[in-house]
């Protein structure tokens, strides 16, 4: 059984928002035409309590309850069947997805038979690396969809640099018309 994996697409991480992914909302139109591919679709959030230690190293963004960490609007949210909330002590937590602490997110896969998982969204060099790196450790088949996906590249070719590390642990590179 396959699902997907929405990573972060909130508006503070698309264009105008607080920490936003240049063109990140891109990966919208490309996410919404694959969802009929998948019976199975869960979606992370970051959720940040107002004086999270992660704002030292970060702006200050996706706070709980506000519209930063909605989801973009253009993104279609009806088929998503769960939402998986992290970041949400007061600690700089939160990057995977699996650290979501309001349902654990590998348990919730397993339980419904998921071994193959197609993770999309923000950014490339946080978020989407750090799933993708622990689907892989707890025995996902993962692939990242590269046209699904953008980067902060907060140096240049963190990006590229992310994509490669996720290879080297077995990630699957590949595309939307693939699947």
């Amino acid at each position: 059984m396959k699902a997907l994996l929405i990573v972060d697409l909130q508006n503070d991480f698309c264009p105008g928002g607080a920490l936003a992914v240049k063109e990140g909302d891109k990966v919208i139109p490309v996410i919404n035409k694959i969802m009929d591919k998948f019976t199975i679709i869960v979606a992370s959030k970051d959720w940040h309590p107002d004086d999270s230690i992660h704002f030292v190293k970060w702006p200050k963004h996706c706070i709980r309850n506000t519209r930063g960490a909605e989801f973009h609007p253009d993104l279609n949210t009806k088929p998503i069947n769960k939402v998986f909330l992290k970041g949400t002590e007061g600690k700089d937590d939160g990057y995977s997805a699996f650290q979501a602490t309001n349902e654990n997110l590998e348990k919730y896969l397993k339980d419904r038979n998921v071994d193959e998982l197609y993770v999309t969204g923000l950014a490339t060099d946080y978020c989407v690396l750090q799933s993708a790196l622990d689907a892989v450790k707890k025995g996902f088949k993962t692939y990242v969809l590269t046209d699904g996906v953008m980067a902060v590249n907060v140096n240049e070719g963190d990006g590229a640099r992310a994509l490669q590390e996720m290879k080297e642990v077995g990630v699957a590179l590949t595309n939307t018309q693939s699947i």
